[in-house]
């Protein structure tokens, strides 16, 4: 008779930490862009890591758990494109306004006003 040993998979370590910093990430990218990029950012590092342990040893590891990993993954993307588009946004609009129109928002549609009277 074959004795083979049986080792129950377990789940991918920080699985699920992925998939909620990058679930957070989507939901934050629009606070001016950097807490979702920071989510994203620790998102994909720690998936990074995660990954390579799977690839080193796939039957060690739950299907659930790597799917989980791969969702957070791909919301991690989907945070930080949008994150980073916001964060250039802003940057953008200090360079050519200037920092007065992120304090008082109301003074560039005073200054509008003026301009097109002229």
């Amino acid at each position: 008779m074959d004795q083979t040993s049986y080792e129950p998979q377990t789940a991918l370590p920080n699985a699920s930490l992925v998939l909620v910093l990058g679930i957070l990430s989507i939901v934050s990218c629009f606070c001016y862009g950097i807490p979702g990029f920071v989510c994203a950012l620790i998102a994909l590092l720690v998936a990074h890591s995660s990954t390579k342990l799977y690839i080193a040893n796939p039957g060690k590891y739950s299907e659930s758990s790597y799917s989980n990993l791969t969702a957070g993954k791909i919301c991690a993307w989907i945070g930080l494109i949008p994150s980073i588009l916001y964060i250039i946004a802003i940057i953008a609009i200090i360079a050519v306004f200037g920092w007065a129109i992120i304090s008082d928002p109301a003074h560039i549609f005073e200054d509008f006003h003026n301009f097109t009277r002229v």
